[in-house]
């Protein structure tokens, strides 16, 4: 995630601006797609000239996965999910229960921002391989984040016993993936509230003890 660095005037103002900038390719991109979007469109729904996006942002490509990068975030601040006060308080917490309980609080609230813009990206990176290469890694980050939180989970007191870490983490990353968030929301017209109650209640039961 690119960041504006100062605290003057001039980057609070460059910060408002960037963010009235991802406001208008959002709603563009969910509107009329990624390919049909062009950065002067952007631009004119942002009330800025072409050349800020530029400046602020690369490209089109660069635009997209900034947008992708503080749907996950929440922010534009460059504190990756691991560091994040939510996360951190999730696997502090004394049960394995607490620990579940915050970790699809803090997943519900990255599917909310996330699901509008994710099937752009999906299209837009299935039809661009400049785009997708730039998500191109040997690591995903999100089962990083997943096999930090399993981990955690496991040395909780009421933690279910004889499950492996990887077991653990796959069952985090299966029942709070963005796929299945649409599948139940978007599909199912479930609400966030019911997708985390849900969600909380299927990993309670499959990674803590039931005693």
């Amino acid at each position: 995630m690119s960041i504006v660095k100062g605290t003057g005037k001039r980057a609070e103002k460059a910060r408002l601006t960037r963010r009235k900038i991802l406001a208008a390719a959002e709603r563009l991109f969910i509107e009329h797609g990624y390919g049909a979007t062009t950065v002067q469109d952007v631009a004119d729904a942002a009330g800025v000239a072409v050349q800020t996006i530029y400046f602020s942002f690369g490209n089109k490509r660069t635009l997209m996965k900034e947008l992708v990068d503080v749907a996950i975030a929440g922010d534009d601040e460059p504190v990756p999910t691991m560091q994040r006060q939510w996360f951190l308080d999730a696997l502090a917490a004394p049960t394995a229960t607490e620990l579940l309980a915050g970790f699809t609080a803090g997943s519900a609230d990255i599917q909310a921002r996330l699901a509008p813009v994710l099937k752009i990206a999906e299209t837009a990176a299935a039809t661009d391989p400049e785009l997708a290469e730039i998500w191109r890694s040997d690591t995903d980050p999100r089962y990083t984040v997943c096999t930090e939180a399993a981990t955690a989970l496991l040395t909780k007191p009421d933690a279910a016993q004889g499950i492996e870490p990887a077991h653990a983490a796959d069952v985090l990353y299966g029942l709070t993936s963005p796929e299945l968030y649409l599948v139940m929301v978007k599909s199912r017209h479930w609400t966030t509230d019911q997708w985390s109650r849900w969600t909380l209640e299927t990993l309670r039961a499959q990674l803590c003890r039931s005693d």
